[in-house]
């Protein structure tokens, strides 16, 4: 008995120690119950009002100070607001830390009311309570679970639609989803098999925290799911009066869904949420905002969420400066032509490594294996070689000469590559072109250098002898836009090559209305929205004869493990996490925690029946599918590929038997099919995990049968899949069977089997139609699949290291960009670039020699003079120089904004007192390169006496600025990612040099932000555009042209919908380009006077011009009036 056994005979394992924690509080829920019996259905929504009100009172003194100080703040100088922010930060987190400790009080009793609710539902068609004006404004919207009978009453009904079905409510939760619920509202996951209920189980978890009115978040992996499941049990929650809505019913950056995250109960899939967040993130108006801060989370089928979804990072595209690129379609043909060539010569190699393996002669033996190889390195999917693979004692060949070649840091591997075009790694997904395919690619053109890159670097160095200044700047040019050009053709050539090798139609992708879509292997549902980055997907849109789009590059990117890591509390349920727990520990710090299954589990788990080929194990399913019909049992096929589910089909055809197919191609009737799934003798086949979260329910003629069995036609890269799919059967102590069917030839097998399961089947003597059963196999395949785990484990991992190193950064630009869309924290964001500025200055002109320079870059960036000497700069120390200088750009700042609102007030008084005006109106202002029509409501800029103009034009300014470089960051980080990979080649670890080098880059683009932001808010000020003075009329003396001095104040247009409402912005709608055409707009006013919406007093001609000017009316304002 290990150690690990016999502490847990002491001790209790972990989920027996767990369960001893909660236990009391499922007690105490227990006892509430013949109280909650005794109580009227009125009584029961009043105990929940109590709760509601005891909360809002406990952090009511925290909210209220949080309002004053916020009312305070904008009073101050910007040098002293910062202790008043602390100040709200600190009431924010005892608000988070009283609103734990109050929800931990009220659990029990808000559980045992959700329970007893639950109940009422059950066991009544009809519920009347007194009408609240939830009630009222539900019945007036026409929901099907609530109406307003003739006394005023609200009569609930226990029937309602939910994802298309009626459904008739008739769950109570049991203790052990007591328990589940208990788990979740603790920020961990728990783990329970299917067919326990946990979509029930959150509703007690979700309705607790929805008390709060501070946002609950319900992930799905599906938007049927998070719609079936707001209107599942949606009803419970808005019958105790919270708000419930789906973020997947709504568009994108509309009211509605703005709507929908303000309500106390919002669902949604994991990307909806996500990709939210990076429109958020983009908006230009606090208007255009959707979400609120993240509080709480629950994820359904958290595994699949944080895990197996977590691999790709959420991206949001527009189009790249230099346009469509269509590459592509140009180097098609040659990359056809290599992919032939090889196609030819593996098929060469591989008739030659089946005769000379057949030789007696040990030197031919070892040729046959080297030809064997070189096949595998080739084309490692190629059907006949696969097959050959298969045979007894292939496998090993190959695994023992890859050995030899491996060895010695992959010394002798030119060798073997030798006389292939190219070389594949389908592990890594790589794939190189050796020099005779460069030979073939080039074919008969005239550059036999046209697909190589040049060495760069010894070319650059030559030109460097070069002693004329012009000519060797003008070669370094050519060499460089030489390089570039063949860096993009080779990268193109590549990308290519990967899309023709590596990526099959119907497994990776499908194409559905003349576009590639991505098929997630995982679920085998098509991914919407989703590109393969980096010109892959471009590559794969011209193999298959469809339209290229666009190159695109990012705007917006986080992977979802750092979106999930910004809620305060998250947690999960599932019914497969313990195989993952360690990664949801390191990652998530979330704690997984086994709930026990309500009735024993009576599903037979048999072990797994091996194939020497796919045909023989496709035959063998077919059989058992038969042989399970006939007995009257239904069968859920599992497979791995759209390619594979349709290959059953046609062979369940040739039998004349019906099935039903569910794979990325039909996922529509995704529930439909699940749901009759579980009748007698039915058939259907699905790719891996689809279906999931519908249950499937037997009848009792099935259960007497035998119940649901499950048939897998693979093993899956992931032991967590398999479970899954197992799980479909035996929910709530049903009977049930499952089964995997393998072959040597599925991708396990031949990419991560190793050699020693390889000589032990090959020492059971496996023969053409035979099949072997036996734990052992079943144990070393399940170790197969522990090393693809730990290699996609790896994946992830590297990809958050990476994604860390951004996120940083991230945090850092999204905080300020916030601040400058509230308008919250932004004094202080500036006082500190003014500062950081001023600093980098200095230390860019540390000598005294350099006071002359540096004065011109005071004059250059900022248009202030330095307040010191230069004899006075040599003797000052350099904090005193920064301060003062600092201390004048203050003031110039100052300045500025005094001027602004000097110049806007006469006539913001006009249009509020003399003409009525409301709303929104635009203030032109500029920085001397280009115009901002800045937006401001015009009562707050009146209230104020104009600072809300200063405060929205520093806003403007802000967000202008960091939305430009960001995004030019983003695609800096890009190309980074990209060329630190070569470090691998000189033992040095990419991701230290990728650290090291994007902290520089982003120093950068900081000291950037910071010159082009403070630099534009030094030169602010009102837009005039110059006017002629028209002809003197008689009477009067001609006049020079002047300038104008009152403002083109004018009222503004109805804002237009959020720029990036879609993934792909389109060209005019990039940030700063609005900016741009008002700009224009406002360089071509027009000469007469815009007309106000609400017309003032009719004025004369020789009274005073009411903008303030102290001119005639017709010398102002009305000097065009009449022409």
């Amino acid at each position: 008995m290990s150690l690990t056994s016999i502490l847990s005979k002491f001790f209790g394992n972990k989920s027996q120690r767990d369960l001893k924690e909660i236990q009391p509080i499922v007690d105490s829920i227990n006892a509430m119950g013949p109280e909650m019996q005794a109580l009227t259905v009125d009584q029961l929504r009043e105990r929940i009002d109590l709760v509601r009100a005891d909360i809002a009172a406990a952090i009511k003194d925290d909210e209220e100070a949080i309002a004053r100080t916020k009312e305070e703040v904008d009073k101050l100088p910007f040098d002293e607001r910062q202790p008043l922010w602390d100040e709200i930060d600190k009431h924010e987190k005892n608000i988070l830390d009283t609103l734990e400790d109050k929800l931990n009080e009220h659990l029990p009793v808000v559980f045992a009311v959700m329970r007893e609710t639950a109940a009422r539902f059950a066991r009544n068609e009809t519920i009347v309570v007194k009408a609240t004006e939830l009630d009222r404004e539900l019945a007036g919207k026409g929901c099907d679970f609530v109406s307003i009978d003739e006394n005023g009453n609200a009569v609930w009904r226990n029937k309602w639609m939910a994802g298309g079905n009626l459904i008739t409510w008739d769950m109570i939760h049991y203790d052990v989803q007591l328990i589940g619920g208990i788990v979740l509202h603790q920020g961990k996951i728990a783990e329970m098999a299917t067919g326990e209920g946990k979509t029930l189980v959150a509703t007690l978890p979700v309705f607790l925290r929805s008390l709060s009115h501070r946002g609950v978040h319900v992930v799905t992996v599906n938007d049927y799911l998070s719609k079936r499941d707001s209107e599942w049990m949606g009803p419970l929650y808005m019958f105790h009066g919270s708000t419930v809505d789906c973020i997947d019913k709504h568009q994108p950056n509309t009211p509605q869904r703005r709507a929908a995250y303000n309500c106390d109960i919002t669902f949604g899939t994991n990307n909806e949420f996500g990709f939210d967040y990076l429109r958020d993130n983009m908006a230009m108006t606090p208007g255009d905002l959707v979400q609120r801060k993240h509080y709480y989370a629950i994820v359904d089928e958290v595994d699949s969420v944080l895990i197996d979804d977590a691999r790709t990072p959420l991206i949001i595209s527009g189009p790249v400066p230099k346009g469509d690129d269509q590459m592509f379609d140009m180097f098609k043909a040659n990359v056809e032509k290599v992919v032939q060539a090889q196609r030819r010569l593996v098929n060469q190699l591989l008739t030659d490594a089946k005769e000379k393996l057949k030789s007696p002669d040990k030197n031919v033996q070892k040729d046959g294996a080297l030809a064997l190889f070189r096949a595998f390195k080739g084309l490692p999917k190629y059907g006949a070689l696969i097959k050959f693979l298969s045979q007894e004692g292939m496998k090993k060949i190959l695994l023992d000469t890859e050995a030899y070649y491996l060895q010695d840091n992959a010394r002798e591997m030119p060798k073997a590559t030798e006389p292939l075009y190219f070389v594949i790694d389908e592990k890594n997904r790589s794939v190189d072109l050796t020099d005779k395919g460069i030979d073939e690619l080039t074919g008969k053109s005239n550059d036999p250098q046209f697909f190589v890159l040049p060495d760069i670097a010894s070319q650059l160095s030559e030109l460097e002898k070069i002693d004329d200044l012009q000519i060797r700047q003008e070669k370094k040019d050519e060499v460089m836009n030489d390089y570039a050009i063949k860096s993009e053709r080779v990268h193109t050539v590549n990308q290519l090559l990967k899309a023709y090798t590596l990526f099959d139609k119907d497994i990776e992708y499908v194409i559905d209305e003349g576009k590639i879509k991505i098929v997630d292997e995982q679920t085998g549902r098509i991914m919407e929205g989703r590109r393969y980055s980096d010109g892959l997907h471009q590559a794969i849109e011209a193999k298959e004869g469809v339209k290229v789009e666009a190159a695109t590059q990012t705007f917006a990117t986080i992977t979802l493990q750092n979106y999930f890591r910004m809620y305060h509390k998250l947690a999960g349920m599932t019914g497969t996490a313990e195989t993952e727990a360690g990664e949801l520990w390191d990652i998530y710090k979330l704690d997984v925690v086994t709930i026990p299954t309500n009735r024993p589990v009576a599903r037979i788990d048999m072990n797994d029946r091996v194939y020497r080929t796919k045909k023989e194990k496709y035959a063998a399913v077919i059989e058992e599918i038969v042989k399970l019909r006939e007995a009257g049992r239904p069968v859920l096929v599992g497979t791995t590929s759209v390619e594979i589910s349709e290959l059953l089909k046609r062979m369940l055809d040739l039998r004349k038997i019906d099935c039903q197919v569910l794979n990325a191609k039909l996922h529509q009737r995704e529930a439909q099919v699940v749901a009759l799934a579980g009748q007698s003798g039915t058939v259907t086949i699905a790719t891996n995990m689809a279906g999931r979260g519908t249950d499937i329910k037997l009848s009792d003629s099935v259960k007497a049968a035998g119940g649901l069995a499950i048939i897998g036609t693979e093993r899956h890269e992931s032991r967590r899949v398999d479970r899954q799919l197992r799980g479909r059967s035996g929910r709530q102590g049903d009977p049930g069977s499952s089964v995997f069917f393998v072959s040597f030839e599925d991708q396990l097998m031949r990419l991560f089997a190793t050699d020693r399961v390889m000589k032990m089947l090959d020492r059971l003597g496996l023969h053409d139609g035979e099949m072997i059963e036996s734990k052992m196999v079943t144990n070393a395949i399940e170790k197969a699949q522990k090393r693809v785990e730990e290699n996609n484990f790896g994946i992830r991992k590297r990809l958050l290291e990476y994604d860390d190193v951004m996120n940083k950064q991230r945090t850092y630009i999204y905080a300020r960009r916030h601040h400058a869309l509230l308008g919250e924290r932004v004094g202080i964001d500036i006082a500190n670039m003014l500062y950081d500025t001023i600093e980098n200055i200095i230390n860019n002109y540390p000598e005294p020699d350099f006071y002359e320079d540096m004065r011109m870059e005071l004059m250059r960036v900022l248009t202030i003079e330095p307040p010191f000497t230069e004899e006075e700069f040599r003797n000052m120390e350099r904090e005193d120089a920064i301060n003062a200088l600092y201390t004048a750009a203050t003031e110039a700042l100052d300045r500025k904004s005094e001027r602004i609102v000097e110049m806007a007030t006469p006539v913001i008084k006009d249009w509020v007192e003399n003409r009525n005006a409301k709303g929104l109106i635009i203030v032109p202002i500029t920085d001397g390169k280009r115009v901002y029509q800045i937006r401001v409501d015009i009562n707050k800029a009146y209230d104020t006496n104009c600072r809300q103009i200063v405060k929205e034009w520093h806003k403007t300014i802000l967000l202008i600025c960091i939305d430009e470089l960001w995004k030019e960051h983003l695609r800096e980080l890009d190309q980074l990612r990209q060329s630190v990979q070569n470090a691998s080649y000189e033992q040095k670890d990419p991701l230290v040099i990728y650290k090291v080098e994007s902290f520089h880059i982003f120093e950068r683009m900081l000291s950037v932000l910071n010159n082009k932001a403070m630099s534009s808010l030094l030169r602010g000020q009102i837009y005039i555009p110059k006017r002629e003075t028209p002809a003197a009329t008689e009477g009067e003396t001609a006049q020079q042209p002047e300038e104008r001095k009152a403002p083109e104040v004018r009222q503004a247009m109805p804002e237009r919908a959020n720029p990036n409402s879609n993934l792909k912005a389109t060209k005019e709608e990039l940030p700063g380009q609005a900016e741009q055409r008002a700009a224009a707009n406002a360089s071509q006013a027009p000469k007469s006077r815009p007309e106000p919406v609400k017309a003032g007093p009719k004025v004369g001609r020789n009274d005073l011009c009411p903008c303030g000017s102290g001119k005639k009316f017709k010398n102002c304002h009305g000097r065009n009036e009449g022409i």
